[in-house]
């Protein structure tokens, strides 16, 4: 069972930036696939960013994000961050961290579909004001 515990939310203007960061409290992230997710009251959840574990550390990000946030992570430190910068009110959201252990080819089809993960955080707020 891998236990992701999100910290770094919190409250910004639009046009702030904020860190997310995900730890796994000890479980080694080799060999695991990582992701942030973000969902708003009746809305679906969506797939922000992603990074493999293999594959050169490839990433992915949603168009709405492109240019704004940074997925990185750290190996070591059993960690994953979210660099959010840029941030607009619509940003608003619940961010959660998931996490996948699939070979890198499975997980490359899906790597921002929530079918993809199956461990996920408790989440940390997001709120930017306008």
């Amino acid at each position: 069972q891998v236990q992701l515990v999100e910290s770094g939310g919190g409250s910004v203007q639009a046009g702030g930036s904020l860190r997310l960061s995900c730890t796994t409290y000890r479980y080694r992230l080799s060999g695991t696939n990582m992701g942030w997710f973000r969902q708003t009251p009746g809305k679906e959840r969506e797939g922000v960013a992603s990074i493999a574990f293999g594959g050169g550390a490839e990433t992915y990000y949603a168009a709405s994000v492109t240019g704004r946030f940074t997925i990185s992570r750290d190996n070591a430190k059993h960690a994953v961050y979210l660099q959010l910068n840029s941030l607009k009110p619509e940003d608003t959201a619940m961010y959660y961290c998931v996490a996948d252990r699939q070979d890198y080819y499975t997980w490359v089809r899906g790597p921002l579909m929530a079918s993809t993960y199956p461990y996920w955080g408790q989440g940390t707020q997001v709120t930017v004001s306008s």
